[in-house]
């Protein structure tokens, strides 16, 4: 897909966006959020039910007070196979499940390119969502997420699910007290082995695969058999490649422990298909620098990502994971379960614990379920999850036009870039489609 220069006709003016700061707009979201009585069932529907969908279906199916009524799928075999396991009611078109009035809430699991779209149909339809990470394919259609889900006061549970991990939290609250002095730096990576995914070329939809229901909003293009079920993540018109696969999971807890909650004020992106000679669109090798803070009412902070899918050399022999850089030691962090601390000597810190543990339960499913009946805000909440996805899209962003891209975090457009800012969104079905977001296109 070309990029996009057309900034007159889609440049994203946001300085109408949520005026109250972050920490206010979620306490105000919530504080008035209704909460389903203990005693209620709650009535689920998961939509798409591949790999991560399947998860999603045998999660909810064992939480107490849960009754899972719907899973809806484009391919027969898949919805039919987790209806059969779960003796959920298969659909396959999600609008049946919108259009049920005693669904509560929804869980999608579905192609990036549907996340957002999906989850703000399911916010206007009343129901509380859990989405996939990332919540959004491209940067404007997660700011009207966050719009949805306050103007709807929806619980929506991003899937970064290391928010709900005990040993991960305990390891970022000991960050807080200050284990390794102020955090002023961290770096976050993504190492492994892919698989090539070849060369195809357009063909037949398999039987039993709705693929006009598969594309939704995106773009129409011809079926080719390299593009549908997983291999869609390496298509800039359906996923968000790696950074928005596995590596928006760690940049997110890096993000949680170099403590920024704002968005970045500078992205730099270098990368590309150095190893790989196959169809997909996305880098193999990847290296995005953000820097928050602008040096004069706020510090500067740095966090890196780096991205290399052809080696199996990981830094602490940890595929994925984190490193934090203090005034007074370093920190390491992988949520393969792998946690450890240096001084300012450089010397190893035994017997690591926080002074106050951060009593997070290890179930970011039951995490989402306890904020519906509750009314309080979800571990990984959808402003959240936003301002990590953002990362992955803004980083992509950066790595294709080959250039620093400045953010003004406030109104959360790019500074003096129209063709950046034409970017921030995406090109959509031509003819429209029902699911493309409201305000999507300017």
């Amino acid at each position: 897909m070309p990029l996009r220069n057309d900034s007159k006709n889609h440049a994203l003016d946001r300085r109408n966006f949520l005026g109250t700061s972050a920490a206010s707009a979620t306490a105000m979201a919530f504080s008035s959020t209704p909460a389903l009585a203990a005693d209620d069932s709650l009535r689920v529907a998961v939509i798409g039910t591949g790999s991560q969908g399947s998860g999603h279906v045998e999660r909810f199916s064992k939480l107490d007070g849960v009754e899972l009524v719907y899973v809806c799928d484009v391919d027969t075999d898949r919805r039919n196979t987790a209806a059969k396991r779960s003796g959920a009611t298969p659909v396959d078109d999600l609008r049946r499940i919108l259009d049920d009035k005693t669904i509560d809430a929804v869980s999608i699991a579905t192609p990036d390119h549907w996340h957002a779209p999906a989850a703000i149909l399911a916010c206007d339809a009343d129901k509380h969502v859990y989405v996939e990470k990332p919540c959004c394919h491209n940067f404007r259609e997660g700011q009207l997420l966050v719009e949805a889900a306050r103007r709807n006061k929806r619980v929506v549970q991003h899937g970064t699910q290391q928010r709900s991990k005990r040993f991960t939290a305990d390891a970022i609250q000991m960050l807080k007290e200050g284990v390794i002095g102020e955090v002023l730096m961290a770096k976050a990576w993504n190492v492994q082995r892919r698989r090539d995914i070849g060369k195809a070329s357009a063909s037949d939809p398999p039987e039993g695969f709705d693929y006009d229901m598969w594309i939704g909003p995106a773009p129409m293009v011809p079926f080719q058999s390299n593009r549908h079920h997983y291999n869609w993540h390496w298509w800039y018109a359906f996923g968000t490649g790696d950074l928005g696969n596995d590596g928006v999971h760690d940049l997110d807890y890096a993000r949680w422990g170099l403590g920024v909650e704002t968005l970045p004020n500078k992205i730099m992106g270098l990368g590309g298909k150095y190893y790989f000679d196959d169809d997909q669109q996305f880098p193999d090798t990847q290296t995005v620098v953000f820097e928050y803070g602008d040096g004069r009412n706020e510090r500067k902070k740095q966090l890196m990502f780096e991205m290399r899918l052809w080696s199996r050399n990981y830094p602490y022999n940890a595929d994925s994971g984190a490193e934090f850089y203090g005034t007074q030691g370093k920190m390491m962090l992988s949520k393969r379960g792998k946690l450890e601390v240096f001084d300012d000597s450089n010397k190893r810190v035994r017997d690591l614990k926080p002074k106050t543990p951060a009593g997070v339960e290890d179930n970011h499913y039951a995490n989402f379920v306890d904020s519906i009946r509750t009314g309080r805000s979800p571990n990984a909440e959808i402003e959240i999850g936003f301002r990590s996805a953002a990362l992955c899209n803004l980083g992509n962003l950066a790595t294709r036009l080959g250039r620093t891209i400045e953010l003004d975090p406030k109104t959360q457009t790019i500074v003096n870039d129209d063709q950046a800012n034409a970017m921030l969104g995406r090109d959509y079905r031509k003819g429209g489609h029902w699911a493309i977001p409201k305000g999507a296109i300017a």
